[in-house]
């Protein structure tokens, strides 16, 4: 790999995958459309370590900018890391969901169909497991999506395929479970919690917070994202814990435990588009990637902790 393509660069995993890429001598073109779903500015910090990477503000539902990327560079493989995120948000406004996730994976695979680009590593989620028996394997029938969001993944999976039965491009589907750490998405519940728990606001709990999660450090998560960029033909590939998942509740007294306060928990009503438990089978990231995970739930939960001290003075 000398040339790699990386949408989304600014975002949480994104970047750390930029920045892996970069350690590795890979010269790295990165593009992010830098919305306002959450804040900008915590997107330029993200970047400001990447001078070493070329970075596009670009939109990959646009057409244009995107033909003229491919013809300028060499691309040998495209991370396509741009997604818009969050099962909620999905329910609120479903159009830009299919708008980014499935046009845009589909304009980016017309790119690399017309300028020989033959490799794809495609994000997507382990939202798609809904309703399904766990450990979540790769090979279960994910065809009952139960947020706009897991269909529009959906969708960008099934397109990715129909490229790679086509026209023979290399594709590489990781599904990710629920990633954490610092400088974090902030509409996710480890960022939110943190901040509530340093703040001395209500804690929101949708449920009675026994859900659990696969939680995986987003170090992890990067590192087997740059892993699955190796020749496999089609392969969809779960990128998790492995471990028994944890709670909501547990989350919360291991925040409290490292931030030193105890979180003022506010129940409400469980969203009907949460899933009330991942947990990830993950025989074939060892096998096909080498990879599991390094960080432990604990020390990932104490970095993110600590960053979230330093970001607010405490």
């Amino acid at each position: 790999m000398k040339k790699a393509l990386v949408t989304g660069a600014a975002g949480f995993i994104g970047s750390k995958v930029c920045e892996i890429l970069v350690e590795q001598g890979v010269e790295v073109i990165g593009i992010d459309n830098m919305n306002d779903y959450y804040s900008v500015k915590l997107k330029k910090e993200r970047l400001f370590p990447l001078f070493k990477m070329d970075f596009f503000e670009m939109d990959i539902e646009n057409k244009k900018a995107l033909d003229e990327l491919f013809k300028k560079h060499d691309f040998d493989v495209v991370f396509n890391l741009a997604a818009r995120a969050g099962v909620r948000y999905s329910m609120e406004n479903p159009d830009i969901y299919m708008s980014t996730n499935a046009q845009g994976t589909l304009n980016i695979l017309e790119c690399m169909r017309k300028y020989n680009v033959p490799k794809l590593v495609l994000a997507s989620t382990s939202s798609l497991y809904a309703g399904q028996e766990m450990p979540f394997k790769e090979d279960l029938a994910v065809n009952t999506p139960i947020s706009p969001y897991a269909a529009s993944k959906k969708a960008a999976e099934v397109m990715a395929y129909t490229y790679h039965y086509l026209y023979k491009i290399d594709v590489s589907v990781v599904r990710y479970f629920t990633v954490y750490g610092p400088a974090g998405r902030p509409d996710m519940s480890p960022y939110i919690f943190a901040e509530k728990i340093l703040l001395e606001e209500p804690l929101p709990v949708f449920g009675d917070g026994t859900q659990s999660r696969d939680f995986t450090y987003v170090d992890d998560i990067a590192r087997g994202t740059v892993l699955a960029a190796k020749p496999l033909g089609y392969e969809i590939i779960n990128l998790g814990g492995g471990n028994n998942p944890k709670t909501l509740l547990e989350m919360i007294a291991l925040m409290e435990s490292y931030l030193g306060k105890k979180g003022q928990l506010e129940f409400g009503e469980r969203v009907s588009a949460d899933m009330d438990v991942t947990w990830a089978d993950i025989s074939k990231a060892k096998t096909l990637l080498g990879w599991e995970p390094q960080v432990s739930f604990e020390e990932g939960m104490k970095k993110l902790c600590e960053w979230h001290q330093v970001s607010f003075g405490s």
